[in-house]
């Protein structure tokens, strides 16, 4: 009764003999009702059925179904002449970690395939001789330009892949976040003025109990992000204030905005709201994603408020460093 996973003990017949609380509530009804009942009274579906008869015939057999908005594995197994074993497992974070990895292997394919192509192209016409002296200008501009956004894309790909299998506690730290955010907004003066936006910072030095590279890369990825994302001489403010025990890392732009219906997959591997805007400025779609990991293993909060046409707000939150490494 204390496992997670559900346990049923099922007669020769598949009637239920024996059923623990966790099966219990995946099927929804009161114990009293499902003790002496037919599996195949609960659920005639066909690929239920032909779980069971493979079970009956192989001795064991295993099914993924889906319930609502949940995955369950059922894994099945005869155990004496006397009946089966039917174990219910909840395989919904795994399902969805599948799928992730998955679409990321396809998008990683897609990503890289695009700006290697172009080097490719450009350079078998040079090679070639097919190219005159004006195009051979332009096309090493496209091949640099392609091989720079290869090079960024492999970069973030290997530091998200090294936040994903990473286990261990990250080197933790008293961090002065002021210092690193004037730090980010000073090497990143240069891309905002190419782009004319105004980009500033302000605040007062707070300091909190953090990983400080991981704190460098969140400030630069939100700042470059609300750069690269931003209008016409629009504007970038970073700032960084207390609140009592908490630390806010604010980044505030007057860009393009986020739709509603895309705030919740922004932070999603290459889920890129505006795809060829993304691409053109040489975005690779995985610096939220980043941003999200850096969050999560920090112990912080964020939190992001945007407008299409309005611009984007967003927040990180940490507590404030104690002392004594609390």
């Amino acid at each position: 009764n204390n496992m997670d996973e559900g346990l049923l003990f099922l007669n020769p017949v598949w009637e239920i003999e024996s059923i623990n609380k966790s099966a219990v509530k995946f099927f929804g009804k009161e114990k009293q009702e499902l003790l002496g009942t037919s599996f195949f009274m609960l659920d005639d579906s066909d690929e239920i059925r032909q779980l069971l008869q493979k079970i009956e015939q192989e001795g064991k057999g295993r099914l993924v179904i889906n319930r609502g908005s949940s995955y369950y594995q059922l894994n099945g197994s005869r155990s004496t002449d006397k009946g089966f074993v039917l174990l219910i497992m909840d395989v919904t974070a795994r399902t969805a970690s599948e799928k992730i990895r998955r679409e990321f292997s396809a998008n990683v394919s897609h990503e890289l395939k695009t700006p290697l192509t172009s080097i490719s192209g450009y350079s078998e016409l040079i090679e070639t001789g097919m190219a005159t002296e004006a195009d051979v200008h332009h096309f090493a501009t496209e091949i640099h330009k392609n091989s720079n956004r290869l090079l960024t894309l492999i970069n973030d790909i290997i530091r998200l892949s090294e936040l994903d299998v990473s286990e261990d506690t990250p080197a933790m730290e008293k961090v002065d976040l002021a210092v690193i955010a004037r730090t980010a907004t000073d090497m990143l003066a240069i891309n905002a003025e190419k782009n004319n936006v105004t980009l500033s910072y302000s605040g007062s030095h707070e300091y909190i109990y953090a990983n400080k590279m991981m704190m460098e890369e969140l400030v630069y990825n939100l700042t470059d992000n609300a750069i690269r994302y931003n209008n016409k001489n629009g504007s970038v403010d970073v700032s960084v204030n207390s609140d009592g025990d908490k630390v806010t890392l604010r980044v505030k732009d007057t860009g393009i905005g986020i739709p509603a219906e895309h705030q919740e997959r922004i932070f999603e591997r290459f889920y890129r709201v505006d795809k060829s805007r993304s691409k053109s400025t040489g975005g690779t779609g995985l610096g939220l994603a980043i941003v999200k990991h850096i969050v999560a293993r920090n112990n912080a909060h964020l939190d992001m408020v945007s407008e299409p046409g309005r611009g984007t707000d967003i927040s990180v939150t940490f507590d404030k460093y104690r002392g004594d490494g609390e």
